[in-house]
């Protein structure tokens, strides 16, 4: 029996973590068993996280399998998006140095670098980050 190809990418992003499997298919995406649609209430956030296959024409080419954990909805679209571009430069490893690879694409992009921003840890003192209590002067 012939091993099917697959391609892995993981992605990070805010507090959320995602395992993406690459695989040739007609462009069905799930995540965590659900389907893509079901599991983000918002279409933004499915928007956000096709970026990497739109940009590289690949919508249709391949179906995609996502394990998320942590944080919020944003973040898992983040992580997943870093993920599918992980996978997709996993996919184009023997076309690299050329003008017309998926990482020159990605890169110019902006999808090759994770988003380092987090949440800024609360100061002692304060009420949040950076929100002081309010000010009375008597």
């Amino acid at each position: 029996m012939a091993q099917e190809k697959k391609y892995i990418g993981t992605g990070r992003r805010k507090s959320s973590t995602a395992q993406v499997v690459l695989r040739p298919g007609k462009g069905n995406i799930t995540i965590n068993g659900v389907d893509v649609r079901t599991y983000f209430p918002y279409e933004t956030n499915v928007m956000d996280l096709k970026q990497p296959l739109t940009v590289t024409n690949t919508e249709e080419t391949f179906d995609i399998e996502a394990t998320v954990r942590g944080g919020g909805f944003t973040g898992q679209a983040g992580a997943v998006r870093l993920g599918i571009a992980r996978a997709l430069l996993d996919y184009d490893k023997a076309n690299e140095g050329s003008e017309t690879s998926y990482r020159t694409i990605l890169k110019r992009a902006g999808f090759v670098t994770r988003d380092s921003r987090a949440k800024e840890r609360k100061k002692p003192g304060l009420k949040a980050a950076r929100r002081a209590p309010q000010f009375s002067k008597r």
